[in-house]
């Protein structure tokens, strides 16, 4: 069985090339992950001769599956998680995608130097995600003690890691032989790896590294990733499926306030306009964060007095005097964070996240058309 086969096993509802929504933390809640993992999956009712006569439980049935998957953010914080797996639930229950063992059709990202393990596995045993993905260990031994946990309390439940480096991405194989292995460049948004390389050099090396055997886990691409010409690409390089945050920014799932979406269709030319740097770490207390991460956010008036000289204590307090200002605390000579990758130039309208994995799997379809034809 190739890994292609492998994901379809793995997340029935599923249509590939797969899209996934990044675990961004207190963003990509429920409603997110939802649409995610649904993205206009059609269902049909199949009645068998023995519920016809029993009728509870009734299976519903994808015509199609296209589905990309979804995951929730709880990142550090396990308290509402609780709260956001109901509601996911409840948003599936009037139209059930097909699952494998009975899980639930969407995954639980978690930021784990931060996460409450003891508080996080009893939710896991109880809600059964189709995925954890997990980010940012204390150790490979915490981590090694994550998964072994997460193992035992749902079997079916598939375990994905964050990697942003080769000798990680190594080091988490012979620790955990995780199910997927997402391989994060430096053009992402949000957290990850302060020294690192770019998608086009870490992934072929990753894949290099680890082989193209179907016994090695599967990989996603992540990090900048923001249209269909950077998916094809990603999957060019070794990837089985991508993963993209700051897409999803612009869409009304996201649960962030109409300033930052703001910032994110504003902002272009990506490379010139983020930075990777913990100055909105220190500024949002943020903290916790070992030394070799940071996060790449859109430059604005925070960024530029930290650089001219203003001490963090003065840039601390008129951060807080900006967080009473709503949607007009963000913009280029505001200071309010907008967290988003290098991609961010090729995000310009707002759109359901459904509709943006459906854009995204298409777009990839017709180019390799067109790619095909010049070989």
């Amino acid at each position: 069985m190739n890994n292609i086969q492998r994901l379809k096993q793995d997340y029935p509802w599923i249509q590939t090339p797969l899209v996934v929504g990044a675990p961004m933390r207190l963003i990509a809640l429920a409603d997110m992950a939802v649409e995610i993992s649904k993205a206009g999956t059609s269902t049909l009712l199949h009645l068998t001769t023995t519920q016809i006569t029993c009728p509870p439980p009734l299976h519903l049935h994808p015509l199609t599956p296209t589905g990309g998957i979804g995951f929730i953010g709880a990142g550090t914080d396990v308290s509402d998680l609780h709260t956001h797996l109901q509601n996911a639930a409840t948003l599936l229950s009037p139209h059930p995608l097909p699952t494998h063992n009975t899980t639930l059709p969407l995954g639980i990202g978690f930021i784990n130097w931060g996460a409450d393990l003891a508080a996080a596995i009893p939710l896991i045993h109880s809600f059964k995600p189709a995925a954890v993905w997990f980010f940012a260990p204390s150790s490979l031994p915490s981590l090694a003690d994550w998964c072994a946990q997460t193992r035992a309390a749902s079997p079916d439940t598939k375990i994905w890691v964050q990697v942003g480096s080769v000798r990680e991405a190594r080091g988490v194989v012979d620790a955990v032989s995780p199910d997927v292995l997402v391989v994060q460049g430096t053009d992402a948004g949000g957290h990850g790896l302060e020294c690192g390389a770019g998608l086009v050099a870490l992934l072929p090396e990753v894949v290099d590294v680890l082989g193209r055997s179907n016994e090695r886990p599967v990989l996603m691409a992540a990090g900048g990733i923001s249209n269909a010409t950077g998916a094809l690409a990603s999957l060019v390089l070794g990837a089985e499926g991508v993963c993209m945050g700051t897409r999803f920014l612009a869409s009304p799932e996201a649960n962030i306030s109409e300033g930052y979406r703001r910032e994110v269709l504003r902002a272009g030319d990506g490379g010139q306009t983020t930075r990777r740097t913990k100055v909105y770490d220190n500024l949002r207390g943020t903290v916790g964060w070992g030394k070799t991460h940071n996060a790449r956010g859109i430059l604005n008036r925070s960024y530029w007095d930290h650089v001219g000289g203003m001490s963090e204590e003065e840039n601390k307090r008129l951060y807080k005097e900006e967080m009473g200002k709503g949607d007009e605390g963000w913009g280029e000579d505001r200071r309010m964070t907008a967290y988003a990758g290098s991609g961010v130039g090729l995000v310009k309208e707002v759109k359901g996240a459904g509709d943006i994995v459906r854009e995204i799997r298409e777009g990839v379809r017709d180019l390799a058309g067109g790619v095909k034809a010049l070989l």
